[in-house]
């Protein structure tokens, strides 16, 4: 079971990458009509959410820089930014790196209980693999996002 949730991620995340690839520098500061926030804010949110999670899951060290909780943190917006955000290609690199991280995941890792357990309002996860489940959750929420934001600048 843990090894396909690792699987899930990686899958995911190659997925994310792919989206990308096909999006000019430009567009991913478009923020079409509806949405709160542009494609190079939800890849960046994804980006430091999921360094956020490695963090809190398995005591990863923190590979995005510190920048990235200005620009990327959850109530943060584009048009409140007042330093230059990540490239298309900072925000690929970023991306590959995590999905490498991910890779080299020993799957027995997420077995291990979190002390004390993550609340996040009123959810509670107790273990690696329960939080680590929902950050691949909340990254395909985010990607779905970017797939309906691409569909509306083509």
């Amino acid at each position: 079971m843990a090894q396909s949730i690792v699987n899930t991620g990686k899958v995911l995340r190659q997925i994310v990458i792919g989206q990308l690839q096909n999006v000019s520098e430009a567009q991913l500061d478009i923020q079409p009509e509806g949405f709160n926030n542009t494609i190079r804010w939800n890849v960046g949110h994804m980006i430091y959410w999921m360094d956020k999670y490695a963090t809190l899951s398995f005591g990863s060290i923190s590979v995005v820089p510190s920048h990235y909780e200005v620009l990327f943190n959850s109530g943060t917006k584009p048009s409140n930014w007042t330093i230059v955000p990540p490239s298309k290609d900072e925000l690929i690199q970023m991306l590959v790196t995590q999905l490498s991280n991910l890779s080299e995941l020993a799957p027995e890792r997420l077995d291990k209980t979190l002390q004390p357990p993550f609340v996040m309002g009123p959810f509670q996860f107790t273990t690696a693999g329960e939080l680590f489940n929902f950050a691949l959750m909340h990254e395909a929420i985010h990607l779905g996002v970017i797939s309906s934001q691409i569909k509306l600048l083509r």
